[in-house]
């Protein structure tokens, strides 16, 4: 049975006014109104609903309403369709790193064949020998790039415009994968846990830093090259269970096989990022590009993060260089014992604007807040009624006491946000939060 025309934009016109579950709301009873796969971005929720809103594939046929559980049926599902809308709903655990016919992949599948060999490679470039002035080349670097490439052409899927990506039930997941929605309009992710985007072959770069440092490719979610009307909601991101911890360390350096989480780069726009879960991870939510504005940053990178949590996080929660971005109501937590160490939440990078209110910041005892925001050639921010344990603490006035005059940030008096939902009071927002984000809607669908 298909969907009327008249049907269709009944369900895009009522949509909004019910479309999300919001703070309090029980997803089931959302759910018995609009099926999750179906809902679209409230009217006014977040820079994603302005110019037009985000809808993904909301208005899909049921020919193009796939139901998949494995990386083969997902790629078929995400290349099916062309542009017209569609929806993809994920059942339990689909892993990235698989063949064409299920079997797993191993790094040591993607490296066969091509010559590298870990122990080689470190023998090669050791600073000892190689030095530290110049990048490795030679066959096993050229070794290094031909098995990362083969693990890329695996792992790394692009999500077309129009499309609705939404977990079956709270353990649908995807695992390993790099996912960008590169220069894509309207897409829509929601009820999933991407984890471990692990990269098996991370470069080293001996001129990074003072001790040079070992980079890692793939982000579990890229938002790139353009790509707008992007809607990511009641998701966990994580690295577990291969959390950077459990690696070594060569050269003096942590072989670090992640790299962000969740970036918005390269002239994106118009993104909302609501009630997630962030755990265990370090460099998470990068904003913006570089800091030269030819990258089409300028002007664009406008984002809303609001009503997720951020556990156990070390850094860019988020770090915005340029764009426009709106944190409010999100609960950052800093653990005792967290197994990533803690640098910053809040990143003022070259021409941003940042806009953070209403955040609760839960710190073990002593942490100076200062350590709240770092700054990275930015020149102002607005933080507006924060909590740091539970009291109100102006993050900007605590950040400019520790810092040399030259150093601090002044107040952001260029923009107000406006596209919001309920703004609370920060001192509610911890036990908002502790059972209505990441992934906790249920769908419809059989497999």
């Amino acid at each position: 049975m298909s969907l009327s025309t008249a049907a269709v934009l009944a369900l895009l016109t009522a949509a909004p006014a019910a479309a999300a579950p919001g703070p309090l709301a029980d997803p089931a009873a959302q759910s018995a109104r609009t099926p999750v796969e179906r809902q679209v971005l409230p009217a006014g929720d977040g820079w994603a609903s302005a110019d037009g809103g985000t809808t993904g594939g909301a208005a899909a046929a049921p020919a193009d309403v796939h139901d998949v559980d494995d990386r083969a049926g997902l790629l078929e599902a995400l290349a099916a369709s062309g542009e017209r809308p569609k929806i993809i709903r994920v059942h339990g655990r689909i892993d990235a790193n698989t063949a064409a016919d299920g079997s797993a992949l191993s790094c040591a599948d993607y490296a066969a064949g091509t010559g590298y060999d870990l122990e080689q490679y470190l023998q090669d470039y050791d600073p000892a020998v190689w030095g530290r002035d110049r990048d490795p080349a030679g066959a096993q670097e050229d070794a290094r790039r031909a098995a990362a490439a083969n693990q890329a052409r695996t792992i790394r899927w692009d999500i077309p415009g129009n499309t609705t990506i939404v977990g079956a039930g709270p353990d649908s997941e995807i695992r390993g994968a790099a996912l960008r929605i590169n220069g894509a309009d309207n897409v829509v992710l929601r009820n999933l846990t991407f984890s471990d985007a692990a990269d098996c072959f991370p470069a080293w770069d001996p001129g990074d830093g003072s001790t040079g440092a070992w980079n890692s490719e793939y982000d579990l979610l890229q938002v790139i090259n353009g790509a707008t009307h992007v809607w990511v909601d009641h998701s966990e991101f994580t690295d577990a269970p291969n959390p950077d911890s459990g690696q070594p360390s060569y050269f003096g350096t942590p072989y670090q096989v992640h790299d962000g989480a969740l970036d918005v780069t390269n002239g994106s726009d118009l993104v909302t990022i609501s009630y997630n879960r962030f755990t265990d991870h370090d460099k998470l939510m990068l904003i913006g590009s570089t800091d030269s504005p030819t990258r089409g940053d300028p002007g664009r990178l406008r984002v809303t993060v609001h009503h997720n949590v951020f556990e156990d996080v070390g850094q860019r929660a988020p770090r915005v260089r340029y764009g426009q971005v709106d944190v409010y109501n999100n609960h950052y937590v800093v653990p005792e014992d967290g197994s990533v160490p803690f640098v910053y939440s809040l990143g003022a990078g070259i021409e941003s604007h940042l806009y953070a209110e209403a955040n609760a910041f839960t710190l073990p005892a002593g942490t100076d807040p200062a350590r709240l925001i770092g700054r990275y050639k930015g020149s102002v921010v607005a933080t507006v009624d924060n909590t740091v344990n539970g009291k109100k603490v102006d993050l900007r006035a605590a950040y400019n006491a520790a810092v040399p005059e030259s150093a601090q940030l002044a107040h952001d008096t260029s923009w107000t946000p406006t596209l919001r939902t309920k703004v609370h009071a920060a001192q509610a927002v911890p036990a908002l939060l502790a059972r209505t984000t990441g992934p906790v809607l249920s769908t419809g669908g059989n497999r």
